[in-house]
């Protein structure tokens, strides 16, 4: 019995290390092959989304995944989809877009011009409540908000600016206490399989594929935004995009974060201040 049980976790941890092998070769591949850098992902998380397309592509391995994302695209965009992190809504987490209003609104308003980067946008719901936001405040004409994303496929559908309609009701009520100022329905109509947000809301959005894992600084912001995207990323790459926000920023700039990421053990974290109590925003000081 006891040599039995030793041969099954032995078998086991082989299929384990096979495993881990397989994912690396594919990564690799995607790398090379399309240049999206996945390979410090968080693994637990990762190793999910890349069985969810094998399942998806009616495959038994990771294996004969690879296969056939180096030789058909289409299936690397269905993969892209399901690594990308899309998971949004518009005012989600209503306290952050107050202590916006509150407490970085009044510092935009002594810029003559305001530049926002909405890094990992996914689908654009967060990018179209900053623009609300901004509207609302009387800040949004000079302002420029860049939202980028890894996926192109997403940021057609947020350069659409069609949502689900049955989502409005949940939008209405973030959008109500995240302090805001006006019938949340009159930035929508309902039509085109769903709720159509105003197209003036774009008109200040540039809606942009960029790679936080290998792409450059474009810009200098007053503001970073870029909410539980980093949750996603080991503890390397985290530092990566770190300093590349770091370096995006202006003197006294604003960064961002969601609920569950921090800078507290970033290489940049004396080099910022918090901003408010109880959020992850941050303005940098050094």
């Amino acid at each position: 019995m006891a040599v039995q049980l030793e041969q099954k976790r032995r078998e086991a941890r082989e299929e384990r290390d096979l495993e881990q092998l397989e994912l690396a070769l594919l990564l690799e591949a995607i790398y090379r092959r399309y240049g999206f850098d996945f390979r410090n992902y968080a693994q637990a998380s990762l190793k999910r989304r890349v069985w969810r397309r094998v399942l998806g592509e009616r495959l038994e391995t990771v294996s004969g995944l690879i296969e056939k994302v180096l030789h058909d695209p289409a299936v690397m965009e269905q993969l892209l989809l399901d690594l990308s992190i899309n998971v949004t809504a518009m005012f989600r987490d209503p306290a952050f877009y107050a202590a916006v209003r509150e407490l970085v609104v009044p510092q935009l308003r002594t810029y003559p011009f305001t530049r926002v980067w909405n890094a990992g946008c996914a689908t654009g719901e967060e990018t179209y409540s900053l623009a609300i936001l901004l509207e609302e405040e009387g800040l949004y004409e000079r302002t420029r908000i860049y939202a980028t994303d890894i996926n192109q496929a997403v940021l057609e559908r947020a350069r659409a600016g069609v949502f689900p309609l049955d989502k409005m009701k949940q939008y209405t009520q973030n959008y109500i206490r995240a302090g805001g100022t006006r019938a949340f329905s009159e930035y929508y109509v309902a039509g085109y399989g769903g709720a159509r947000f105003r197209r003036s809301l774009l008109e200040n959005i540039v809606l942009s594929q960029h790679n936080l894992v290998q792409d450059a600084a474009f810009n200098e912001f007053h503001v970073i935004v870029c909410r539980n995207v980093m949750i996603y990323f080991d503890k390397e790459l985290q530092d990566r995009v770190h300093r590349l926000f770091y370096e995006s920023l202006a003197m006294f700039g604003v960064l961002a974060l969601g609920q569950k990421e921090s800078i507290g053990f970033s290489p940049y974290a004396d080099r910022y201040e918090a901003l408010a109590p109880g959020q992850k925003i941050f303005r940098k000081i050094a």
